[in-house]
């Protein structure tokens, strides 16, 4: 490396924080409601708050708009996406339902050490919420998100990894709604998944994430829409 190269690459990696901050900042906001959804995100207003300029506000804007948390309308600018509707949170499940179970089967099938040690090492990064808004949810949503991503992948089918990753279905679901006592339930459920898959039993393995979704689903999720 060149001395002028060593400012340059500074410069980038500063650029790149500012981004990535700012991204979190907006999404931190699209997953609290602050940004209510549906409601118009201004860049220019978004830029003077986080007093940046309208670069990574966009930057920030396009990658929300690859996970679903933005919608970006021709010659208007940007919204936030609504909430799942009754019918699309059903078929997101629907669908979760047909992939998930026989991804944690065939992982079961095709464990070895490494992917064993690859999925304790993952449940041991889960931490319990810390309060009922994304900011205490934050890191489960990453964990959750990479724990079904990991047995997607365990499958040893690339194409069942990426149609999970697609629906990025940790977000929205948490989008939904918080409640902190279902932290410490969904960490059980993804021990339970470890076990059985890391015992290589595929009976167990497809039980256990069937019983996550359906959890997930029916008992933790799907009241929301009864709630008036």
């Amino acid at each position: 490396m060149t001395e002028t190269d060593a400012p340059q690459d500074r410069r980038l990696l500063r650029r790149q924080m500012l981004a990535d901050d700012v991204y979190e900042a907006i999404k931190t906001m699209l997953m609290d409601h602050v940004i209510r959804p549906g409601a118009r995100i201004t860049i220019d207003g978004l830029a003077r708050e986080f007093q940046v300029s309208s670069t990574p506000v966009r930057e920030a804007l396009a990658r929300l708009e690859s996970e679903g948390l933005a919608d970006k309308e021709p010659l208007k600018g940007y919204r936030a996406t609504p909430l799942l509707t009754l019918e699309e949170f059903d078929d997101l499940y629907r669908f979760r339902l047909l992939l998930e179970p026989w991804a944690a089967r065939r992982a079961a099938e095709l464990i070895d050490d490494t992917g064993r040690e690859r999925l304790r090492s993952e449940l041991a990064t889960a931490v319990e919420p810390t309060s009922v808004d994304y900011a205490g949810y934050k890191s489960l949503t990453a964990h959750d998100n990479r724990f079904h991503s990991l047995v997607a992948s365990l499958s040893g089918s690339e194409q069942v990894r990426l149609a999970f990753q697609r629906t990025h279905c940790h977000l929205h679901i948490f989008r939904l709604h918080y409640e902190r006592d279902i932290g410490p339930e969904v960490l059980v459920e993804h021990r339970q998944i470890v076990e059985a898959i890391a015992s290589g039993d595929p009976t167990r393995a497809e039980a256990a994430m069937t019983h996550h979704v359906d959890n997930s689903m029916c008992q933790r999720l799907r009241k929301i829409y009864d709630t008036p």
